[in-house]
């Protein structure tokens, strides 16, 4: 067993920390334990590659629906990393001016960040990635190779899935945000 605890609040520079909210502690906390379950994923999709190399080197049978089901499964976990690693603020940011700020001055920044393009990019994809979805599930669309997986729209619906579940990360950082801004303090503390 690991020691592994979930993070109760958010980083943003070493130990000074966003406050939490009422909103952040139960979105979060239902992100990181979909997060934890969304991990088997890759537990998954290494024993179908694992099965796939075997099936197609030592007993000679290459199966398209294996390959095509390490795409979903790697698409999916990805996708529903996104809101996870947002949560452990773990995401991809630029350091280097943003370690040199205050506190307030870093939600400043991510205030600014989040309504003029976390927010929007999030909205814009999803509006359009819902007819994308409808349509395949309407035409019951299917892979066109040989032997490929029926029901494609299921893995075309983890997308919209995946962007409403980063939007509630979103939401939550931003109720965190707000509230640095409107004075409520962090704690302090080592990690």
């Amino acid at each position: 067993m690991s020691d592994y605890m979930p993070p109760t609040e958010v980083v943003l520079d070493g130990p000074r920390r966003l406050p939490e909210t009422a909103f952040s502690r139960l979105i979060d906390g239902w992100i990181l334990r979909l997060g934890d379950l969304a991990s088997w994923l890759w537990v998954i999709l290494m024993a179908i590659i694992l099965l796939n190399v075997v099936m197609r080197y030592a007993l000679g049978q290459g199966r398209i629906e294996f390959e095509e089901l390490q795409w979903h499964l790697y698409a999916a976990g990805f996708l529903l990393a996104i809101a996870y690693a947002y949560v452990r603020d773990t995401h991809v940011r630029v350091d280097l001016i943003h370690a040199r700020l205050s506190l307030k001055q870093q939600a400043w920044i991510e205030l600014a960040g989040t309504l003029l393009f976390t927010l929007p990019f999030i909205s814009l994809v999803f509006w359009h990635a819902l007819p994308f979805v409808a349509r395949s599930w309407e035409i019951n669309e299917a892979s066109g190779a040989p032997g490929g997986l029926p029901w494609r729209w299921v893995i075309k619906a983890v997308l919209p899935l995946s962007l409403g579940i980063l939007g509630l990360a979103v939401l939550s950082r931003l109720t965190r945000v707000l509230a640095c801004l409107a004075g409520r303090e962090g704690r302090d503390g080592a990690e």
